[in-house]
């Protein structure tokens, strides 16, 4: 064995369900890990949440819970995904674990003994009723180039000026309202931009196969500090309250996610070793012996959207941490995925979610091969098109490829037995297998898996053909022509044996039931195989059906997205049937409304008027809205955001329509409208100046 394989994906964030680009990016790797066995190599895949940060320490107080409850209630849910499209990584960890904790200040401590850490005092936002520094994100105020407002810390929405977040004008926090003050405090910076990193950096990056070319030039522009985003030092600590690792030797003080993210790869390596599970996949080395072998290849699959983290920070904390960490061998990127061209909403009906998906019954390994035939090794965006997965479904898999054993088999059991012979020898047959294999071979090694899934269906081709001419059903009614016969479906059989080798880290549980059912073999099937006819068939049986595209109609449907836990969200609603809450990311969609049905909805603007906390209510404020002459009393689950005071004086809006609604705390004459998301919330929405209490929002 030459070479043993490390194998990553970029870590999900543990806030929320997979969703189709998850899915694509796991599928991608899992049929390169699935080749590289079939090649006899040993592989380690493997595979984590990212679990730390602010947004998820937010999220866990709007829910009333732990970050470590919230998360252990996402990871619950990974299985159902990873099982139902045959994603096989060998271990799933976290990177909130001993593991990642003992790794990451490890590396803390090796850089900063290379002298790679600097301390630094830095001035930022600081919300006083939160009692936490302020990320850009989670500042707002007026752009102070457009004055458009509401508008982020970083960036303008509007005009896309990019600025400082004490450049806004009238900044305020968008957790809790308040008026953010300038604090300062020590951070902890990677001192990127050393000479050593960039000369490093310049030397792995200009070594052909460690990232494709294209990632390689944009990220030389970093490092040469053209374009957008400039190589700086990096910030890598944060303050209490954090949810994170803490930096040893600094009360008070965090590692960034960023920081610990990428150690959580090496982390769940560790825990598969050190857990006894690698033994299965006979790996008797420990972590360090098998990171420093000569023959371990670290390999990562990512988005594009987080190269800059993967081929510039991550290798330099790598090398200068020292032996036992290793420099990634690969860092393989892909693009993003649309539908019909269109970025993924759920709003227009153009995006897919996984669990429909498995569902409403769809064959997870269509979706597998269709996303086969269309990935490739560069930095490209795929589309799902219906229209185009049906009939490269139906006419690939059923129309070539199944339909050669379904229509070979029956005449081989019927007139022979289930037994194969071949009357013209196997020299032919065994050359065109070797080239076929030879040249798929290196498509797979080389991720061109749409250039395979063309070889195979070009090989399917030739056999159909080949199969048709010698007019198997013609030769059937000659007893003079049993031979003939024998000989045209043995052909066939042997081909399909092929197809089935080549197809099997695409398809593989597909390839699995036709080694056991149709050939009758007690284990999976190696890439040499492919080399061996078949001798005798058991019965063929039904294999795969066509996709029916009424179930792409019901995989577009509007519907519940499983990232927004049921329980919790119909609980909130009986608490607090009046207390508005923005839908969270991928919740139920509604079906499609007219114009009329939109305006029977009474929304104006309100002024709170006074706000206060409700005895007894773990998530309710009340409010008395004043609505231009007239005052409403609404009831709203907000408390986890806001502080009544913050809020008196603030303008927002309300459903001034809705029929009252009777509490145990009072009366509820309305819902005011809020947002909430993976960054937190809810955070009431706000008209623009000029609007005034009582006006009609439409």
């Amino acid at each position: 064995m030459s070479e043993t394989f490390f194998v990553t994906t970029a870590l999900p964030y543990a806030n929320g369900a997979f969703h189709i680009g998850h899915i694509m990016e796991y599928i991608q790797a899992d049929i390169w890990v699935r080749f590289q066995r079939m090649q006899g190599k040993r592989v380690h895949f493997v595979g984590a949440d990212d679990a730390h940060g602010a947004p998820i320490m937010l999220k866990a107080q709007a829910e009333h819970t732990t970050p470590e409850a919230l998360v252990a209630r996402i990871a619950a849910d990974r299985p159902r995904y990873l099982e139902g499209f045959h994603i096989g990584f060998d271990h799933w960890h976290s990177t909130h674990s001993s593991e990642n904790t003992q790794l990451s200040q490890d590396i803390y401590r090796r850089l900063r003994a290379a002298e790679l850490i600097e301390s630094r005092s830095v001035e930022q936002f600081y919300d006083p009723v939160q009692g936490m520094f302020l990320a850009d994100r989670y500042i707002k105020g007026e752009c102070p180039k457009c004055h458009a407002k509401d508008q982020y810390g970083d960036a303008c929405e509007v005009c896309g000026s990019v600025y400082a977040p004490t450049e806004l004008i009238d900044p305020y926090s968008a957790l809790s309202g308040a008026k953010p003050v300038l604090r300062s405090s020590d951070h902890f910076f990677f001192r990127l931009s050393d000479p050593r990193c960039v000369a490093f950096l310049r030397q792995w990056l200009d070594q052909p196969g460690h990232v494709q070319p294209q990632v390689a030039n944009k990220a030389r522009e970093w490092l040469e500090g053209r374009g957008e985003r400039a190589l700086s030092d990096w910030d890598i600590s944060r303050d209490a309250p954090y949810f994170g690792i803490p930096i040893p030797d600094a009360p008070g003080k965090f590692f960034y996610v960023w920081l610990d993210a990428p150690i959580g790869y090496l982390a769940s390596l560790k825990s598969y070793i050190d857990s006894g599970k690698a033994r299965a996949n006979g790996e008797t080395r420990t972590f360090a012996e098998l990171l420093t072998a000569a023959d371990t290849r670290q390999v990562h699959f990512i988005g594009k959207d987080i190269i800059y983290f993967h081929t510039l920070f991550w290798p330099a904390m790598l090398r200068f941490a020292g032996s036992p960490y290793r420099v990634p061998d690969n860092v393989h990127v892909h693009g993003f995925i649309t539908v019909s061209g269109e970025k993924m909403s759920k709003s227009r009906g153009t995006g897919i979610s996984p669990l429909r998906y498995l569902e409403i019954g769809m064959n997870p390994e269509w979706l597998r091969y269709y996303l086969a035939a269309k990935l490739n090794a560069n930095v490209e965006d795929l589309d799902f098109n219906s229209d185009d997965f049906v009939a490269r479904v139906n006419s690939d898999l059923i129309g070539k490829y199944v339909n050669i054993a379904s229509r070979a088999a029956t005449f081989v059991t019927r007139h022979f037995d289930g037994s194969i012979d071949y009357p013209a020898g196997t020299g032919e047959l065994l050359g065109a297998a070797r080239e076929v294999l030879e040249s798929v071979r290196e498509s797979y090694a080389s991720r061109e898996f749409a250039r395979a899934m063309r070889q195979i269906m070009t090989f399917a081709d030739r056999l159909n053909q080949d199969f048709d001419a010698r007019q198997p059903w013609v030769l059937a009614k000659d007893p003079d022509q049993r031979a003939a016969l024998q000989n045209s479906c043995a052909r066939a059989l042997y081909g399909f044996k092929v197809l089935t080798c080549l197809l099997a880290p695409v398809l593989p549980a597909l390839a699995e039931r036709v080694a056991r059912e149709l050939f009758g073999l007690e284990r999976s099937l190696t890439w040499n195989d492919a080399l061996e006819p078949p001798r005798r068939i058991n019965p063929y049986r039904h294999l795969m059906t066509r996709i029916d595209p009424k179930q792409l109609d019901a995989l577009f449907e509007p519907a519940g997205d499983p990232a927004v836990d049921t329980k919790t969200a119909t609980q909130t609603r009986a608490e607090e049937p009046q207390a508005t809450h923005a839908m969270p990311p991928g919740a139920q969609t509604p079906a499609t409304l007219s114009i009329d049905e939109f305006k029977r909805v009474d929304l104006r603007v309100a002024r709170i008027a006074a706000a206060e906390h409700v005895a007894g209510a773990d998530k309710l404020l009340k409010l008395t809205l004043d609505l231009g002459g007239e005052t409403r009393t609404v009831f709203a689950g907000i408390k986890a955001a806001y502080e009544p005071a913050a809020l008196v004086g603030r303008l927002t809006v309300m459903v001034a329509n809705l029929a009252p609604r009777k509490m145990k705390f009072g009366l509820s004459e309305g819902m005011v409208l809020a947002a909430s998301g993976e960054a937190g919330g809810p955070y009431l929405l706000a008209p623009d100046s000029g609007a005034a209490p009582g006006m009609r929002i439409s």
